[in-house]
């Protein structure tokens, strides 16, 4: 217990010094109980959010259940969603205490109490992939979903009903960015690289029919190949774009120093165990 506690510690550090702007409650943050969670949500730097997840005695929300930035005139609103499903059934220990509104009941109050305050709607969602497809087809108005909980890597992006769905690989492995080309405040996005691929495309099928590569017989298919293409991206003008990346963690990354220095000081002071060797038959 001494050494869980000592690294959420040191993680709530961590993430002081690095910079972030709020944290969405996961299943695995309730490890140690909703009242640790509490205690050691107090030396954050910034909220730890979540819309849906309730005190069961008092029926309040247990956490603030959203967080307004603003970055170059843009306001933005953040919201957390945690599925009761990413236990391991009404008896797992982690939600002793602990009660769950409706996700997407929950989301579609969210969007209404934000929409008047706010540019840019983003969720934290902890509910799982399937169940972000799932969300984003009833509820209207959630411009990204920073998804979590399936713990895999989408370097190109799922846009469904045009929200950004975007996930990353577990235990912090990988980083992610997105970058984000707003030209209006209409919801429609595309993806950056689809437009490079469709340019790509007119590209070649300009330089065969200049040259001559196309026969006759063939030109109607091209041209009608062209005027396709050409649609997609007039489609494409006006909205807003986006582009994502996913970048290793890996050792030639610099780690922070004062983080470093904590790191060491955590390690020295609970060491892991050696591994025994295979016995040899």
């Amino acid at each position: 217990m001494e050494r869980a506690r000592e690294k959420a510690s040191l993680i709530v550090k961590s993430f002081n010094l690095v910079g972030y702007d709020a944290l969405g409650i996961g299943d695995d943050d309730l490890n140690l109980g909703k009242e640790f969670l509490l205690e050691i949500s107090k030396k954050a730097n910034f909220p730890f959010l979540s819309s849906n997840l309730i005190d069961e005695e008092s029926g309040k929300n247990l956490f603030t259940p959203y967080a307004l930035k603003e970055a170059n005139g843009l306001r933005i609103g953040i919201f957390s969603l945690l599925s009761p499903d990413s236990f391991r059934g009404p008896g797992d220990p982690r939600r002793k205490g602990l009660g769950f509104k409706p996700p997407a009941e929950t989301a579609a109050d969210m969007v209404k109490e934000l929409q008047p305050k706010t540019d840019l709607i983003i969720l934290l969602s902890h509910l799982g992939y399937n169940k972000d497809v799932e969300l984003v087809r009833t509820v209207k108005g959630i411009h990204l979903i920073v998804g979590g909980h399936t713990g895999i890597n989408f370097t190109n992006p799922s846009l469904t009903q045009n929200t950004v769905i975007l996930q990353t690989a577990s235990k912090g492995m990988y980083a992610g960015r997105l970058n984000l080309t707003l030209y209006n405040d209409d919801q429609g996005f595309y993806d950056s690289k689809n437009r490079q691929t469709l340019e790509q495309n007119l590209k070649n099928i300009n330089l065969r029919l200049s040259e001559g590569k196309v026969t006759e017989a063939e030109k109607p298919q091209w041209l009608k190949m062209k005027e396709g293409v050409e649609r997609n991206l007039k489609q494409m003008d006006g909205k807003n774009e986006f582009a994502n990346t996913i970048v290793p963690l890996a050792d030639q990354i610099k780690d922070h120093p004062e983080i470093r220095k904590m790191v060491e000081a955590y390690r020295s002071k609970f060491p892991e165990p050696e591994k025994s060797q295979p016995s040899k038959q």
